[in-house]
């Protein structure tokens, strides 16, 4: 008697879930993750993991090198280097959310009002978002901070108004393209009004793109509030930073290189980190289904 051979099939699966698949499948963007994680949680626990205060001064213990007391040394005033690096994630990570959630909240919008509107409504935000792309990212910033005054939440506000035309660009070419797919159409042809069709039918479809760039763009605000602080326009003293902490280096760089080593080395890895997530989320989002 022969074995019956049961065919067992599986339902296809979700485009999320088949995405969350692939992403977890990227070892470099979960390792990314990892890193991530890891200094949102010091970031959060700081008062608990520093084991010491940011700003308090010790005249005793000027510029020690590393050691079972102060696992990064302390600065030029005694300062904790790890506690200062510790809190100094949560003005890097804090100014990387906010600042790209706000280009998100100023880009975007345009972008969908361009690419459904056309016509000279169009014309005028693509050429100021093109204007605005036309100079350097950083230095716009750099300008608008210190138009707007040293303070970390001016800095914050010049990233993001920076960081805008990039979604605005992005926003009008993926509608502008998603115009003519059925989904729309129907959605028109069923008496949708413009703005419900854009936030109920094409916003969904290219959230995954916007959720790539600005996985990416936390990074380069996060580099922008490091560059801005480093020049005084960002986060202001005592409250660390790991810009102001690096400006303070400088002039010790030779006798205290610990000093530059962990606000440059926590910028080197948190940055790298960003953008290893950000290309595992595009090559998981890539409904070519790109190399993983």
């Amino acid at each position: 008697m022969s074995a019956t051979t049961a065919t067992v099939i599986r339902p296809p699966q979700s485009p999320a879930r088949r995405a969350l698949s692939a992403f977890v499948a990227h070892k470099l963007a979960m390792f990314g993750l990892l890193v991530v994680l890891v200094f949102i949680i010091g970031a959060v626990f700081a008062p608990y993991l520093a084991g010491a205060d940011p700003i308090a001064t010790s005249w005793s213990a000027i510029r020690k090198a590393p050691s079972a007391a102060h696992w990064f040394g302390t600065d030029e005033n005694g300062r904790d280097v790890f506690a200062r690096v510790l809190y100094g994630a949560r003005a890097s990570l804090a100014a990387g959310v906010i600042a790209v959630g706000g280009a998100l909240l100023i880009g975007v919008p345009f972008g969908l009002i361009a690419g459904l509107a056309g016509g000279w409504v169009d014309a005028v935000i693509s050429r100021v978002a093109d204007a605005m792309l036309a100079v350097p990212f950083l230095i716009l910033a750099i300008a608008l901070a210190a138009f707007l005054g040293p303070a970390l939440e001016n800095a914050m506000l010049a990233i993001a108004i920076s960081a805008s035309p990039i979604f605005t660009r992005l926003a009008r070419g993926m509608v502008q393209d998603a115009a003519s797919q059925d989904y729309v159409e129907a959605a028109r042809a069923m008496g949708n009004p413009p703005w419900r069709t854009a936030i109920l039918h094409i916003l969904p479809n290219i959230a995954p793109s916007l959720l790539v760039q600005a996985t990416l763009s936390i990074a380069e605000a996060i580099i922008a509030e490091a560059s801005l602080s480093f020049l005084g326009l960002g986060q202001q003293p005592p409250s660390p930073s790991w810009g102001s902490m690096l400006n303070s280096a400088q002039r010790f760089i030779e006798n205290a290189p610990w000093l530059a080593i962990f606000p440059g080395g926590a910028i080197f890895v948190l940055v790298l980190a960003l953008n290893l997530v950000g290309d595992g989320l595009r090559d998981a989002l890539d409904p070519r289904g790109a190399k993983r």
